[in-house]
Order: structure tokens, then C-alpha cells, then sequence
């Protein structure tokens, strides 16, 4: 259990994509037990009401969007995105993403998020295909459950380490 409120920041401030609200609130409850964390920073999040969830959701990069191409996003999402091959799109591959990516931000005002760990680009293509149409509170609630997964395996990585 870490007792220094910089050192956990620095532990688990990017569990949630540059929103370190999130364990800063953790930290100030308690800090929570290890096996506690992912629960606890769920029920900060779906307590934050819609402003702070929807700033969390824009806080997320576009999948294999420009940010991935120039190297600028966080080491975290760098790896989960590799991890999916995603910094190996074909430009066909690479033209759907930005298309589907202008897409979805304009209809839903923030990216779309998937948590890509273990799935193939077909596979999140097809997912992406298949949730831009969706209606709005339907994709607001599967972005927030997306983040969410994103986090749970983001501690995973950082317990496992």
C-alpha cells in the first residue's frame, strides 16, 4: 500500500486516460486495498455525473487515429493499441479508422473506445462498424463500460508487475 499521495499518483494516475481525478479521489477515501481499486475507482467514476464521464470519454485518443501515427499518445495506450496491431494498419485499414473516427465523434461528440487488448484490427473494425449507429445514451453507457475495462486491465498489468 503506497501512503505518499505523489507516489500513488504516479502508480495508478494513468489507470484512468489522463484523468488522474479518478485516483486522486481514490487516494483521498482511503487509499483503497489493491483488490479493492478497480471497484473503487468504477463507483468514482459512475458517481462523477455526466460532465466529469463525458470529459473522461474525450480524454480518450482516437483508435489508430493521427496521435497514434505521430507517436503522441500515452505509453499506455501506445502498448494496447500495438498490442491489437493497430500501429500496423494498412492505409485502406487506416482510411476506415479516420473515417469511422470523424463518424462517431460527430455524432457522439467523444471518440470511440474499445478495450483492444486481444483483439484483432478485423475484429475491431467490425465492433466499431457495428456501434456508430447506435443511439446516444446506448453508446455513452458502452464507452463509460469500455474505460472501465480499460481500467481493470490497466491495474491487472500494474498489480501483475
Amino acid at each position: 500500500m503506497i501512503h505518499n499521495k505523489r507516489a500513488y499518483l504516479r502508480r495508478f494516475g494513468g489507470v484512468y486516460e489522463h484523468s488522474a481525478w479518478v485516483a486522486e479521489k481514490a487516494f483521498d477515501m482511503g487509499p483503497p486495498a489493491p483488490k479493492d481499486l478497480p471497484e473503487v475507482m468504477r463507483q468514482i467514476v459512475e458517481d462523477a455525473g455526466r460532465e466529469a464521464q463525458l470529459a473522461l470519454l474525450r480524454a480518450h485518443p482516437d483508435l489508430a487515429g493521427k496521435l497514434a501515427k505521430s507517436g503522441a499518445l500515452t505509453a499506455e495506450s501506445t502498448s494496447e493499441q500495438a498490442s491489437a496491431g493497430l500501429d500496423q494498419c494498412s492505409e485502406a485499414e487506416f482510411a476506415e479508422f479516420t473515417a469511422l473516427n470523424a463518424r462517431y465523434k460527430a455524432r457522439f461528440g467523444f471518440p470511440y473506445i474499445l478495450a483492444v487488448r486481444g483483439r484483432t484490427r478485423a475484429e475491431i473494425l467490425e465492433n466499431f462498424r457495428s456501434r456508430v449507429d447506435n443511439a446516444p445514451e446506448v453508446e455513452f453507457r458502452e464507452a463509460l463500460d469500455q474505460v472501465h475495462q480499460i481500467a481493470a486491465l490497466r491495474l491487472e498489468a500494474l498489480f501483475g508487475a
